[in-house]
């Protein structure tokens, strides 16, 4: 029986002959589907694979009961219109292609920086119009202009080599850039938003669309930049709080803008934004060329065929490549893993140089590779856009220029098994350090020198302090007053009356006026809030 692969958007005609001249495979185009959702959702019944672009909405509902569907190819980078976490319970695997539109989304971001410099739309309109506008039309040089990128991907790594070529100066921003690659790419990197925004004259976002980086671009960061910035998106539109930037636009404080991607899109008659003036928009254009087309959809072909045929699995968003008994055997460690890179990304870090995981006893003796992994994507998950899982997170760490290292030990310590996680980065060295407990429990057992016993799960408060009498009961005091229970507290000290480290494990999430009433206690030095998953709570990546 053939493997039936369903077409459901347009894709170039050499994708679909890739997938025509497997011999196994019957392709069905049918793109009349991308807006009939229970038509769509009918003959996926009776397909083995998917192939879509961004048309096609692939929602929970429409996966729901598709026994047959084994895999879903999206041709393009973002899957933002395919409901991941349901396409993993149904166990459908999910894979992009996230090379084949690099370039031409980079060459529009510089196109639409020209034109915001050269005033290329007005004169064209203008010129059209029978007028001879040149006086007012002066534009600027991008020679010896400064470029802001927020976000060193492929992409934003592109835009930069294309900035640099134009004889501009490039800063970029970006958690997992480390400082030798910025130094490869031949630009400065800057550990803060905040260092970057006002050295600008061009700023271009290149991020994913997260909950911490929406409306990025709002009023308060509008503020500090430098008069005269020119902003480009050729990212996500949620990226820009869109009436901020008007107001800003509107004031002569940003000189223009420059938009490919809305939210919603396409957007609505009256955004702010489409018909302003100092704006050039353009209809998500970044991936429109033949060239990025046919990348594309080859590449979603090859990946199908790969998965289908031969068993093969890449550029997966939600599946690792492990089977169920060594994931059984792996998943308490992984989980582990997965919690020490989460504990990293929320510390206030800096340009990271390098890191090292240190495996000691029986885990020593495990698929390490794969717990590294995990290591990696919790680290990365809440920076980087589309999910980071086990297959893909050292190569995203490696393309940032970030080298993540092993180090084994299958010789007992203090613990029958130990994960030591330890990051440098151009500020410092930051330590922590778990193990198991029983077949269901983790813990953190170290932090920076300090030894602990503490819950690795649930909001945690971790402070350090003067070890002097009376400071446990102070924070409990005032985390109380204002309803926030105390689950499970956690002190390390070297020496008494030293310096000393505390875990506190809290049933809510303080406000601001909690943990600034806290911080300012006497013999506080720093406080820190971090968010863990609940206890058993995994990532669909971990749940097949």
């Amino acid at each position: 029986m053939p493997y039936r692969v369903l077409v459901t958007d347009k894709v170039s005609e050499e994708g679909l002959a890739l997938l025509r001249a497997e011999p196994d495979f019957e392709v069905i185009v049918r793109t009349e589907l991308a807006k009939d959702v229970p038509g769509l959702k009918a003959a996926l019944a009776e397909a083995d694979a998917l192939v879509v672009r961004s048309g096609t909405q692939v929602t929970a509902d429409i996966l729901q009961g598709q026994t047959r569907l084994k895999a879903i190819a999206r041709a393009g980078v973002g899957v933002d219109n395919i409901d991941v976490p349901a396409a993993t319970q149904n166990g459908i695997v999910v894979m992009n292609t996230p090379g084949g539109n690099t370039v031409s989304t980079a060459e529009h971001t510089m196109a639409l920086m020209l034109s915001l410099a050269r005033n290329v739309p007005q004169a064209n309109e203008s010129l059209k119009a029978g007028r001879w506008d040149r006086n007012k039309l002066t534009g600027r040089q991008l020679e010896g202009k400064t470029l802001g990128i927020i976000g060193m991907g492929r992409v934003g790594q592109t835009v930069a080599k294309q900035a640099l070529g134009f004889s501009m100066r490039v800063i970029g921003f970006d958690p997992f850039l480390s400082a030798e690659r910025a130094t490869e790419l031949g630009i400065e990197s800057v550990p803060h938003l905040h260092d970057l925004w006002g050295q600008c004259d061009y700023v271009t976002l290149h991020t994913p669309l997260t909950a911490d980086t929406r409306h990025l671009i709002n009023a308060e960061t509008l503020k500090q930049m430098r008069p005269g910035v020119r902003i480009i998106n050729c990212a996500r539109g949620g990226l820009i709080d869109p009436d901020a930037l008007k107001a800003a636009l509107d004031s002569g404080h940003v000189a223009g803008a420059a938009v490919d991607v809305f939210d919603p899109e396409p957007p609505p008659a009256d955004h702010p934004l489409v018909n302003h003036p100092k704006v050039v928009v353009t209809p998500h254009l970044g991936a429109s060329t033949e060239e990025a087309q046919v990348a594309v959809a080859e590449e979603a072909a090859r990946l199908l065929a790969d998965f289908l045929a031969r068993g093969q699995v890449r550029f997966a968003v939600n599946m690792a490549t492990l089977n169920r008994a060594e994931m059984e055997d792996l998943r308490q460690y992984l989980d582990l893993a997965r919690r020490l890179g989460m504990l990293h990304a929320q510390m206030d870090r800096g340009i990271i140089r390098s890191a090292t995981l240190r495996y000691r006893g029986e885990v020593a003796a495990k698929n390490t590779r794969l717990i590294t992994a995990a290591f990696a994507a919790g680290w990365m998950e809440t920076a980087l856009q589309g999910q980071v899982n086990l297959v893909n997170a050292e190569a995203r760490l490696k393309e940032r220029g970030i080298t993540l290292t092993e180090e084994k030990s299958t010789e007992p310590g203090d613990f029958a098994s130990m994960i030591q996680s330890e990051v440098v980065t151009d500020r410092k060295t930051y330590v922590a350090a778990g193990t198991t407990f029983g077949r269901e429990f983790l813990r953190l057992v170290r932090l920076g020198p300090y030894r602990l016993d503490a819950h690795l799960d649930g909001t945690l408060f971790i402070f350090t302090h003067n070890d002097r009498p009376g400071l446990i009961g102070a924070i409990g005091t005032e985390f109380g007053k204002r309803g926030v229970n105390i689950a499970q507290m956690n002190v390390g000290r070297e020496t008494q009356g030293g310096e000393a480290i505390g875990v506190v494990n809290l049933d809510a999430v303080p406000d601001e006026a909690a943990l600034k009433a806290v911080s300012e206690l006497p013999d506080m030095l720093s406080v820190s809030l971090i968010r863990l998953p609940a206890h058993n709570e995994l990532p669909s990546w971990l749940q097949l």
